[in-house]
């Protein structure tokens, strides 16, 4: 237990410092350290972390994303390969480069699915098509869905940090209200051969949490910082996609048990001692962070 609650704090610290340099290139660079390691815990999940022309083509795809995501909301290309340069306007500017940006990591990608395949070729013999393409769903999947820590962030330069936090807590909220309303209420069990402590009353418990949670902590935010057109019906909206990140997030955790059921692991890593891997943290934080950034994207609530 005491190893579990140091391992917590030194994450929790880790989380503060990346909070205080998040309008910094440390913000990326983190998110991309811990792609890297995300991508190394699923790829030996398949045993194909010794296998280092996949290995290398999968992190160095992953951890492109983040960076070239922050060069896109800084309005810069990473670089221009065009014969007159970028010329116009700031937004116009901001605009090529988003779209070169855009090119330029869709053929990072390629290169790395085609490095891939071209190892899978040659090793046919050894690896399997399920590794394979569990390799390809990882390096697209998580990059871009860890990535879009940096994309919440500068999606407004008043409010990201919040938002930032807000769409982090989407999953943790919901998992802590689960296991407490659980415990207090739990009878029936929700996936009793996927995860065999998850009831269904904690589940409804976690939604509810999450809901109220986040339509406190906005309705607070708002009285103090003032966010662009924020009203009763948006208070309501706030309270949905809460309950909407419980039931994405509820799913991403129960797909990536599901996964390790199947594998026979326990633990994704042992990067947090007590905790597991980055993976065991943040299943479900892959499936919410996009959820919550679509959201606050479509309904303009900042």
């Amino acid at each position: 237990m005491l190893v579990r609650i140091i391992s917590g704090a030194v994450g929790v610290a880790i989380m503060v410092v990346v909070f205080i340099f998040h309008d910094t290139l440390f913000l990326p660079i983190m998110v991309a350290a811990m792609i890297a390691v995300m991508l190394f815990e699923l790829l030996r999940a398949v045993k194909l972390e010794k296998c280092l022309p996949i290995l290398c083509a999968a992190e160095l795809a992953g951890v492109s994303v983040p960076l070239i995501a922050y060069m896109t909301a800084e309005g810069k290309a990473v670089f221009d390969y065009t014969s007159a340069g970028l010329q116009g306007g700031p937004e116009l500017i901001s605009a090529k480069a988003a779209q070169m940006n855009q090119v330029i990591q869709f053929a990072v990608i390629l290169a790395a699915a085609f490095v891939i395949f071209l190892t899978w070729l040659k090793k046919h013999k050894e690896i399997r098509y399920e590794q394979v393409f569990f390799a390809l769903a990882s390096m697209v999947l998580v990059p871009q869905a860890m990535s879009t820590m940096v994309r919440i962030d500068r999606c407004s330069h008043h409010h990201g940090l919040f938002l930032l936090i807000m769409g982090l807590c989407g999953a943790w909220i919901a998992d802590t209200g689960a296991y407490f309303t659980g415990v207090a209420l739990g009878k029936h069990k929700l996936c009793p051969e996927i995860s065999p402590k998850k009831t269904i009353e904690g589940f409804v418990g976690g939604l509810l949490v999450t809901g109220i949670v986040y339509a406190a902590a906005f309705y607070f935010y708002d009285s103090k910082y003032h966010i662009r057109d924020f009203s009763a019906v948006t208070l309501i909206a706030v309270f949905v996609m809460g309950v909407v990140c419980a039931v994405i997030g509820t799913i991403g955790d129960l797909s990536a048990s599901m996964v390790k059921r199947q594998i026979g692991f326990k633990d994704y890593g042992k990067i947090m001692p007590g905790h597991g891997g980055l993976m065991d943290r943040f299943d479900s934080v892959i499936f919410v962070l996009p959820t919550f950034y679509a959201f606050i994207t479509l309904t303009g609530i900042v």
